[in-house]
């Protein structure tokens, strides 16, 4: 079962004011998907953020922001750079590759030294 992991890109504190409370201690995160299974490690494309306010610790979702905050978040958005996507794969995915390869050249191996000529 792969589980989803948020790892965060870049953190800023903002100076405008909170919708709910007032009061200008706000932090905007950036977070990027990270996926963790057995098998494999994969890092995707997916960028999410949060406004979070420090004083009241409400959540500042879009539907409530200002011009303020759309244009605080605007620019520290151009400056988040994420990690590339990419997969890449764990030691267990590599050793049961290598048991693959070497069961099937086993194989192989039998069948032209001749083997299976007394199983068939």
């Amino acid at each position: 079962m792969a589980k989803e992991q948020l790892d965060i890109i870049k953190e800023a504190d903002l100076t405008n004011n909170c919708p709910e409370c007032f009061n200008q201690e706000l932090k905007l995160t950036f977070f990027q998907k990270h996926i963790i299974s057995r098998f494999y490690n994969r890092t995707t494309g997916e960028i999410s953020q949060e406004i979070r306010c420090l004083t009241c610790g409400s959540v500042i979702y879009p539907v409530s922001w200002t011009e303020d905050i759309e244009r605080s978040f605007e620019y520290f958005q151009k400056m988040v750079i994420p990690e590339p996507s990419r997969t890449k794969l764990t030691k267990l995915s590599y050793w049961l590759i290598f048991l693959l390869l070497a069961v099937s050249v086993a194989l192989v191996y039998m069948y032209y030294t001749g083997m299976f000529k007394d199983v068939l």
